[in-house]
């Protein structure tokens, strides 16, 4: 348990940093499983928008710090391909 005054407050700015990065994990997750679910479809249009909605999502994840650059990177180049290849 925390004791001195700055432990204290760095457990407040610790939990209240957690909840935003879990809000915003959840917001990244809910934007991959429409582009997910669009591509089950198999609704090119559907797709492609679902997917031109959730990159600037994912790109915001990296720039806050939740998620890695790479990891991003890797997850809009397949998605991304995935879609190409319904439209073609």
């Amino acid at each position: 348990m925390a004791n001195t005054p700055q432990s204290k407050k760095r457990a407040r700015q610790s939990e209240a940093r957690y909840a935003v990065n879990k809000a915003r994990r959840s917001r990244i997750r809910t934007f991959n499983r429409k582009v997910e679910e669009a591509l089950a479809s198999g609704d090119a249009k559907v797709a492609a928008e679902a997917l031109r909605t959730a990159q600037p999502e994912l790109a915001r994840g990296v720039s806050k710090g939740v998620l890695h650059k790479n990891t991003v990177a890797r997850k809009m180049s397949r998605l991304s391909s995935r879609v190409k290849a319904l439209t073609a």
